[in-house]
């Protein structure tokens, strides 16, 4: 073998070995990407433990995307959301649909996370709908938490509830049962098909009704308003016609319960069919007081947006990944620990009636 030919088998055997530490190399680099794990609370999280002694960071951008931004309901949730971000330093805005179907919130889901906000509550219209996209924010290390209405643990860290669940389904029954004697017929005026919260709570207001108390209310609809003012007024009409012998309605959502009171109020079904269900005191505090309705129950809407601003925030920083057990302080509303699958109560209901909705404004 010629010396020119040694030469060009060792410069061959250099480019070879060059390029495998080039690959090693790269492939080391690519390793140094922050590795992610699942927690029981829910979405993927950094890998990095939570440090409850963080500082908040100042200037951290919240956005609050409600199930639609026309809702009286979200309108007082979301102002509480912004007044707790304002607290913190930071920067909040409200952004979301006219509308409460599905897929009406993922567009601004996209839209955030192209603008860079440090982390988004979201109340979602459909437990489903809206994972892929805040999926994607979270890996573009964009922070989620839900209010209200949660999704699926895949899309967000922390789930901020009203009240559990299966108390608040079996109060919407109970508060009904002693205003009928727990008998006759009625019905249920719920906001969309897909809400995760209505759903749930209708869950249980249908195991309380299997109950040996209630075996003389008989449920005989489950209808839909989808949060819209005209379509929950026309939805009543039309339970009252179908149904001549009802004797109450449950609407566990705040534009349906008004829709309903005010249709039942200019019509021969008042002082007849029983209404409750969840809705504001501002919202209903004419029909309570001219006898429409005789008690419905809710939290304080801003409480909740505010608990979801201080979470959100928390989460942002670093002090809380959504673990369970993880506590973090919310301002005027104390120190609050996550429970399972990431989830946080802001407490029980009250119910509002003649002798008390005077002394609320919301």
């Amino acid at each position: 073998m010629s010396r020119l030919e040694v030469t060009r088998i060792a410069r061959l055997g250099l480019a070879a070995c060059t390029a495998v530490v080039a690959i090693v190399v790269l492939a080391a680099c690519g390793s140094t990407k922050s590795s992610s794990t699942s927690t029981s609370g829910g979405a993927s999280t950094s890998s990095g433990a939570a440090n409850p002694n963080a500082q908040i960071k100042k200037g951290l951008k919240i956005a609050f995307l409600p199930k639609q931004i026309n809702n009286p309901y979200f309108t007082v949730a979301d102002k509480g959301g912004l007044q707790a971000v304002k607290q913190l330093g930071g920067n909040g805005k409200e952004v979301g649909p006219s509308d409460a179907s599905a897929s009406s919130q993922v567009s601004y889901i996209n839209t955030l996370v192209s603008q860079r906000v440090n982390a988004i509550a979201i109340s979602s219209n459909d437990p489903n709908a809206v994972v892929p996209s805040l999926k994607r924010a979270i890996q573009q290390g964009i922070k989620v938490v839900t209010y209200d209405s949660d999704a699926a643990p895949a899309g967000r860290q922390v789930f901020i509830n009203q009240a559990s669940p299966e108390a608040l389904g079996r109060s919407e029954v109970q508060l009904l049962g002693k205003q009928l004697g727990y008998k006759g017929q009625i019905a249920i005026l719920s906001a969309t098909p897909n809400a995760t919260n209505q759903n749930t709570w209708i869950k249980y207001m249908k195991d309380e009704l299997s109950k040996p108390q209630y075996k003389n209310m008989k449920l005989v609809k489950v209808a839909y308003g989808n949060d819209d003012d005209q379509k929950s007024f026309q939805e009543t009409q039309g339970l009252l016609s179908a149904y001549p012998q009802l004797k109450g309605i449950i609407s566990p959502t705040t534009v349906g319960i008004a829709a309903a009171a005010r249709y039942i109020d200019g019509s021969k079904y008042k002082g007849k069919v029983q209404l409750t269900g969840l809705g504001t005191p501002n919202q209903m505090r004419k029909f309570v007081q001219d006898g429409t309705v005789k008690s419905f129950e809710l939290w304080d809407p801003a409480k909740l947006g505010y608990l979801a601003g201080y979470a959100a925030a928390a989460l942002a920083s670093g002090q809380i990944n959504g673990k369970p057990g993880e506590t973090f302080k919310a301002g005027t509303l104390g120190s609050r620990k996550i429970g399972a699958n990431g989830e946080v109560l802001l407490g029980p209901p009250t119910v509002f009636s003649k002798a008390n909705i005077s002394n609320y404004n919301f």
